[in-house]
């Protein structure tokens, strides 16, 4: 078996679909497989069900994010606005 070190999770494809399209699907790939943090028990258990619902293996917390990841940036935005002008309140 060759080596795919450049390549990683995207060796699957083989020779097919050139490097930049591969180098987006790797990083993105990348990204969603992690373990990400919950938003209720704030552990590490965070994985994706199906396109946009992610569940905590350890709380069982099911909630909604990006298909990607289970927080867009423009939902850290305005979670960060919200909580600013909460503090200011």
């Amino acid at each position: 078996m060759a080596k795919t070190k450049k390549v990683g999770i995207t060796g699957r494809f083989g020779a097919r679909y050139g490097r930049k399209a591969k180098r987006s699907v790797k990083i993105i790939e990348e990204n969603m497989k992690k373990k990400h943090i919950c938003p209720k028990c704030d552990r590490p258990y965070v994985k994706r069900v199906s396109a946009g619902i992610w569940k905590c293996k350890k709380c069982g917390a099911v909630f909604t994010g990006g298909a990607f990841t289970p927080q867009t940036p423009m939902g850290k935005t305005a979670l960060h606005s919200i909580r600013k002008v909460a503090g200011e309140l």
